[in-house]
């Protein structure tokens, strides 16, 4: 058996990624730059094992050195994770949580983004066990101020911004239960904000009322509706929670933090 030479790393690969992780982690809990002896103190290495690795970190520049002697997370690190942001889809994300909420449901559940003053359908999950006709397929598009999806969008906005859609449209109605008016439409978007839901009551097509809830991205931004579907006299409200729990699950996938209330 061929001996390594005295020199060699000897070291288990596993142990030194191990604490490779450890260093990341001490120094993403600090904002300033923290000395050696800090961050030796704090992950229970040696100053040399820590020295040495954190070293090898600033050549491939995870690390970087303001100072002599001070340590902080290095840009490589913003680097890769803009790259992995990039790849983030909220069709990727959504499919998944989106059929197990229609297994949960047996109802069409659909997933809206907004393209200028409507919403475009860019996924949904249904059976023909639903015993409701889709309409408006994958790429179908409605107005906002009359889909549930599109009504939170319109809640995201300020008055100003509302009451411009409103202009540009003219709130036209589609049945006779469509909100044409801005003022109906404005105490409407109030109960969203204040719900975090919004409700479509046959306002689209009549014998079709949806409920939606809202998928935001890493940075907070309201980037997706997910909505349940169903004929006007099936639509269940102990559906919410599990509406809602779904679109914080796709959420989650695509970097957002959920803060306390």
């Amino acid at each position: 058996m061929r001996k390594s030479p005295p020199n060699a790393h000897t070291t288990p690969t596993i142990q030194v990624i191990e604490r490779m992780f450890a260093l990341i982690d001490v120094l993403a809990a600090h904002e300033d730059p923290m000395s050696l002896k800090d961050i030796s103190q704090q992950t229970g290495l040696h100053p040399s094992t820590t020295h040495r690795i954190l070293n090898d970190l600033a050549v491939g520049r995870f690390i970087d050195r303001p100072e002599a002697g001070t340590y902080r997370l290095g840009m490589r690190l913003l680097e890769l994770g803009n790259a992995v942001k990039a790849r983030l889809n909220v069709r990727d994300a959504a499919l998944e949580p989106m059929r197990d909420l229609h297994k949960l449901i047996q109802q069409p559940v659909n997933l809206s983004v907004r393209q200028g003053d409507e919403i475009v359908y860019i996924e949904r999950a249904y059976s023909e066990r639903s015993g409701m006709q889709v309409v408006r397929a994958i790429g179908g598009r409605a107005p906002l101020h009359l889909t549930s999806t599109g009504k939170l969008f319109l809640a995201a906005e300020d008055a100003q911004r509302v009451r411009a859609y409103a202009t540009r449209t003219g709130l036209a109605g589609h049945t006779r239960n469509s909100i044409t008016q801005l003022p109906a439409l404005e105490r409407e978007l109030v109960r969203a904000r204040h719900a975090g839901v919004a409700h479509d009551n046959e306002e689209l097509e009549l014998g079709v009322r949806c409920m939606a809830a809202g998928i935001h991205d890493d940075q907070g931004r309201l980037v997706a509706g997910l909505s349940i579907s169903a004929p006007a006299d099936r639509l269940d409200d102990d559906w919410l929670p599990k509406l809602q729990h779904t679109a914080q699950q796709i959420s989650l996938a695509l970097g957002h933090q959920q803060t306390g209330r």
